[in-house]
């Protein structure tokens, strides 16, 4: 019933149906123009990943036998986190549609330590980001290098922790809670079927958080100018703090946000951006709340204080650098 009231509210908020004459005026003033335009453009860059995502995830559902993920990690633990890493090259998911992937593959035998330094790796270390924070930060090539390598060194170091202190599954759900491998259609219409509805299945239980995020996001872009963020984050350490709240609450996609990082580069130590570029991949608005549905509320937690802490420290290190 979430995802129908949702999706409900959101074609209200865009197309401004007219419910009445005083919801009409309310819909067409400056301000809902603004947040429209702004949860336009976050669904329209943020869907397609999701349901790559979830595609990715059926077909691994569906074709790729269990045994195979596990012959392909390494049994050692470092280089099982070194493959998880340089997987993101292979398969360049944005943060978007990581989870329906990575929860398909824990559940084809992928530990949780490697699952995720794939999450926090894989949006940012592939060559699209790559090319695409060179192109929006002309000029500064350093801070393109920085980003790829503290996103290395966080994702590693966070899951090397993960290993030596997580023992039990911190999984909501066993694959027979979730429903099995099994589904009627699946026996009926053979395989090609059987991607399409765990695809469908896959994607609209992932989109009902992405739709809840959007919808939040998109409200706190609408009434936060530039000059109050300004003002507020130009203090030395409270830059590197501001910065990073600001890529939590503006969920952008890992392709885009060194964009939005290049209009702060004469106000902003160039640490702090980099600070908004590798946390907001990693850790945002949408995805905590796909990594809740993921994962149980404390080991979330947990995951949430290793990814803020290790982005600040090395953001805050690298800025001698930069």
């Amino acid at each position: 019933m979430l995802l129908p009231a949702t999706l409900l509210l959101v074609l209200v908020v865009i197309h401004g149906v007219p419910l009445a004459s005083g919801a009409a005026r309310l819909l067409n003033n400056d301000y809902a123009v603004m947040f429209k335009t702004a949860l336009i453009g976050i669904l329209l860059e943020a869907l397609p990943f999701v349901l790559a995502g979830a595609l990715l995830s059926s077909l691994l559902r569906v074709f790729v036998p269990d045994a195979w993920i596990s012959r392909w990690i390494p049994r050692q633990p470092l280089l099982a986190i070194l493959f998880a890493c340089l997987l993101g090259i292979l398969l360049p998911v944005c943060e978007c549609g990581m989870i329906p992937l990575v929860r398909r593959l824990i559940h084809k035998g992928m530990p949780v330590y490697v699952a995720i330094v794939f999450i926090l790796s894989g949006p940012i270390l592939n060559p699209v980001v790559f090319g695409a924070t060179l192109t929006a930060l002309r000029g500064h090539p350093e801070l393109a290098y920085a980003r790829m390598g503290l996103a290395f060194t966080v994702a590693f170091i966070t899951g090397l922790i993960i290993y030596v202190t997580v023992r039990k599954s911190p999984l909501r759900l066993t694959m027979q809670q979730q429903g099995g491998e099994g589904h009627p259609l699946s026996a009926r219409g053979g395989k090609l079927a059987a991607v399409l509805v765990h695809t469908s299945d896959e994607f609209f239980e992932m989109g009902k958080y992405l739709l809840i995020g959007c919808l939040l996001t998109s409200g706190i872009q609408t009434f936060m100018t530039h000059s109050s963020l300004t003002a507020i984050g130009a203090k030395p350490l409270g830059s590197y703090l501001f910065m990073m709240g600001l890529a939590f609450v503006l969920s952008l996609c890992s392709t885009s946000d060194a964009f939005v990082a290049s209009t702060f580069l004469h106000q902003f130590p160039a640490g702090s951006l980099l600070s908004f570029m590798v946390l907001g991949p990693m850790l945002d608005f949408k995805n905590s709340l796909m990594l809740l549905s993921l994962f149980k509320t404390k080991f979330a937690l947990y995951l949430f204080f290793l990814i803020f802490s290790g982005v600040f420290i090395g953001s805050v290190l690298l800025s001698a650098w930069l």
